[in-house]
């Protein structure tokens, strides 16, 4: 969610909107919110008198907040009312993303808004988690409710009220630049997870705000493109995670930037209100992304309560719309009545309801959860020859290579980018792991940092500048390249990024994207915490003129310049290669940089990484990749690795989970959430710029609501890995499937046996054919859906037999025809597996409406 620039087009008016709410109806709707929001989600009865009595007691709990709210919003005047409803900048700099000053007269506090899609984002440490798509591969919803409670605990910790987390929309296409910030491509895993990290992150008392309503699948032209999906794909597959997100209390959804059926998100009345809150009776409130507003009146009446992070549309220009008639006062009052109630929910009105004191941050806690996830999520996609775990002959010596295996990757870039306390490197972890007993070296394998400049001058060395306060530094001279060569340069820096030009063209231009953001990865600093910038550059041979003009600043900088080229590159490949043929086992770790703000531009790994593991592999087929990527990527050379371990953005404790796996000191418990495809020709997206990036600013969901792994099943497609896939350093096998009626619904049951010498996880997984009634209404179906799942830690010879309920509305479709849900009835197949593509168990079940 970057600080975009504030939109300028001119105000859009409107007629006036009648919405004025009787004062009782008013107190009524708040009082049931409320007393709904009070009562227990779940466990055992104790009687039915003690039931009614709790039951009264919540309704008059929600009755005195109601009342305080309407009180409230009487004494506000049309000024407050209308700051509370736009951001403004924090005063106290506590470096979050968003903050609305409160009303002090009232006793109604400012309100903190932070980033938190893999921990809490504010200018302090916080408990760097692994991002959002390695925690759904553990398949765990108590493991995301636990993850969400961290993320609140901290966030209340840090001075913050709202968390703008999670993001619930779907990977559909595997150039999106956000994937690792989500959860899956499957409506109904992304919607159980997302559920139970609301409910962890709310209960510490902080306010989860599900996000990006809706279809905000890309950041390609995020803040233009119309998204065109029709009523049954819109439903079936991206709005699902959102449902479950208001079935779970969140308090706030964040309107998209994107336009959805020529409409922007903040401006969709379909969206806002006809889906949201009245087909769906969301009680919250909605805000707008960052600078996703742009207009007064139709985004106030679609719905959009709230424009973030400043108030171009929100503050005088709605102040003058009110006074001038042209948008009724209540419509204003609508908002705010929306925000005060989620507010006085969580005790963030001041006064009787005060919110519980803040806590202090427990950073060993959040320690051992990020390892928990990362280790449940680690994800083995190939294990050949027993290459994995490393024990016996095989651990003897290990070399270690890539720039990511010696700096820790904890997160990729934008709003997800957190710093953490603390963070060990893959290469330490592993060290410190086997010990005495085996040799692990290290081979750089490809720089991403650069080689100093060689310099005739000794006095001008640009490989540790220091520039002090005020002043300003600045360079001029050359560089000479004895042939036609592809350099890449590097600027390290604090402060003010240095101004460097080669040949009279700027390197390190500014970026266009996401301002103000500190990328993550492992392409955004450099080892000791400067920020890091690439150019690329090809390079006649001849003399090239190169200046530098740095600026201290206020508090003074240091850069440095460093350059790497086809020699230094070859000599880095080289000494890779000798170390990896000394060694008896290799672990390669490569890596993608993704951000907030672009696309990806292919799935292959950047740089020569392809051309390093080759060579890496034919020098050492006793290699395991270790792929810190976003998303799915191609790998060519795949069939000479002994071993790939997909590790995504692991967060903090990123090297000791992957030394965790790789020594099997743990099961690799992940599996993957998403289809990774043969190329970049045989995926849902591929081929067809309608279906993505978008034609003529328009993109169609083409593809239905065969998102995902329903297209490879519907177009035959085999996948490189299927969705669901993931190995385990023991075997499972799967007995005995019997489907029984529920209600509507079904009881799947059947035994899994862990038939190996290890203990270890397995994910049992369960699909559910399409209904012949269904397609004969001419109704479209998935050929196989994910209908549950149940993730399972077995000992040696262990045997469990085991039951997932199917619910109704997994066996059901969109009708357009109704527009609404229709159970899928008759004879319905029923599978039972490992992954989509590894079904163990068939059955035949008859549902019955």
């Amino acid at each position: 969610m970057p600080h975009a620039p504030t939109p300028d087009h001119d105000e859009p008016t409107t007629a006036p909107v009648p919405l004025r709410v009787s004062r009782r109806r008013l107190l009524l709707a708040l009082a049931g919110a409320a007393a709904l929001t009070a009562a227990p989600l779940g466990g055992a009865r104790a009687g039915a008198a003690p039931a009614r009595a709790a039951e009264r007691a919540a309704r008059r709990a929600g009755a005195r907040a109601a009342e305080r709210v309407i009180e409230l919003l009487a004494r506000l005047t049309l000024d407050e009312k209308t700051a509370l409803l736009h951001g403004a900048t924090d005063p106290d700099a506590l470096g979050q993303a968003g903050y609305v000053p409160g009303v002090p007269r009232l006793g109604i506090p400012a309100l903190r808004l932070a980033d938190g899609p893999a921990g809490v984002r504010v200018r302090r440490a916080a408990t760097a988690l692994p991002a959002p798509v390695m925690l759904a591969a553990a398949f765990d919803p108590g493991l995301a409710r636990a993850y969400g409670r961290v993320i609140g605990h901290e966030g209340r910790a840090l001075s913050q009220d709202v968390l703008l987390s999670p993001m619930v929309n779907l990977i559909r296409t595997p150039y999106a630049g956000r994937n690792f910030e989500t959860f899956s491509e499957d409506p109904l895993l992304s919607a159980d997870l997302v559920a139970e990290e609301i409910r962890g992150i709310q209960a510490e008392g902080l306010i989860a705000t599900v996000k990006h309503l809706a279809l905000n699948n890309q950041e390609r032209d995020r803040m233009s493109v119309d998204v065109r999906a029709g009523e049954q794909t819109l439903h079936e597959t991206e709005l699902r995670g959102f449902e479950a997100a208001v079935a779970a209390g969140a308090g706030a959804v964040m309107a998209a930037y994107n336009k959805v059926d020529g409409v922007h998100a903040t401006e969709s009345r379909a969206l806002l209100t006809d889906i949201l809150r009245e087909r769906w009776g969301f009680d919250g409130w909605v805000m707008s992304d960052w600078g996703a507003v742009h207009s007064t009146g139709p985004a106030l009446t679609a719905g959009c309560d709230m424009e973030m992070p400043g108030g171009a549309y929100y503050g005088a220009a709605l102040r003058r719309a009110v006074r001038d008639g042209r948008i009724d006062e209540a419509a204003v009052d609508t908002a705010v009545r929306r925000v005060l109630a989620v507010r006085e929910r969580f005790g963030l009105l001041g006064g009787p309801g005060e919110a519980a004191p803040r806590p202090e941050r427990d950073p060993r806690a959040g320690a051992r959860l990020a390892l928990r996830v990362a280790t449940a999520g680690a994800t083995l996609l190939r294990n050949e020859h027993g290459t994995l775990p490393l024990t016996g002959p095989a651990a003897r010596s290990i070399c270690v290579v890539g720039p990511t295996g010696a700096v820790p990757f904890v997160s990729g870039g934008g709003s997800a980018h957190v710093v953490p306390d603390t963070a060990v490197s893959p290469l330490d972890a592993l060290r410190a792991r086997a010990g005495a007993a085996a040799t692990v070296t290290y081979a750089l394998g490809e720089d991403v940092y650069g080689k100093p400049l060689t310099r005739t001058d000794p006095a001008h060395r640009l490989d540790d500048v220091g520039v002090a306060a005020g002043e300003t530094h600045r360079y001029e001279g050359t560089l000479t390249t004895t042939a036609d060569d592809d350099w890449s340069f590097f600027v390290h820096y604090s402060g003010r990024r240095p101004v460097v030009t080669l040949d009279d063209a700027e390197l390190f231009p500014a970026q266009a994207g996401v301002g103000g953001f500190v990328n993550g990865g492992i392409g955004g600093r450099a080892a000791d915490g400067l920020h890091l910038r690439r150019a690329d550059r090809h390079l006649p041979a001849g003399t090239h003129r190169l200046t530098v003009t740095a600026q201290g600043g206020a508090a003074g900088q240091r850069f440095r310049l460093r350059a790497a080229c086809g020699a230094d590159r070859a000599a880095d490949v080289a000494g890779a290669v000798a170390a990896a043929r000394a060694a008896d086992s290799v672990v390669l770790f490569a890596y993608e940089d993704a951000t907030e703000g672009r696309d990806r531009t292919g799935l292959a790994l950047p740089g020569r990484q392809d051309a390093l593991i080759r060579a890496v592999t034919a020098a050492n087929p006793r290699t395991t990749v270790v792929l810190n990527t976003s998303s799915a990527v191609t790998m060519p050379w795949l069939d000479a690795t002994g071993a790939v371990l997909q590790m995504y953005y692991p967060g903090q404790e990123g090297g000791p989970a992957t030394a965790a796996v790789l020594f099997g000191d743990v099961d690799p418990g992940g599996r993957l959430t998403q289809t990774f495809p043969r190329s970049e020709t045989a995926h849902p997206t591929a081929g067809d710029p309608v279906r993505y990036p978008g034609h003529g600013g328009v993109e169609e969901y083409g593809e239905g609501i065969h998102v995902g792994h329903r297209w490879y099943d519907a177009e035959d497609v085999t996948p490189l890995f299927p969705f669901g896939h993931g190995l385990s350093y023991t075997r499972f096998a799967y007995e005995w499937l019997t489907v029984v009626p529920d209600g509507e619904g079904l009881q799947v049951t059947f035994t899994v046996t862990n038939t190996g010498t290890r203990a270890g996880v397995e994910v049992a997984q369960v699909y559910a054919g399409p209904s012949p009634d269904l397609a004969a209404r001419g109704i479209d179906q998935p050929r196989r859906l994910l209908a549950g799942y149940r993730r399972l830690p077995l000992a040696p010879g262990e045997r469990r037999r085991i039951t997932v309920p199917v619910a109704a509305r997994t066996l059901s479709s969109w009708d357009v025809t109704r527009h609404g849900w229709v159970l899928g009835t008759g004879a319905r197949e029923i599978w039972v597996g490992a992954s989509s593509r590894d079904l163990r168990l068939r059955a035949r079940t008859w549902v019955a409406a």
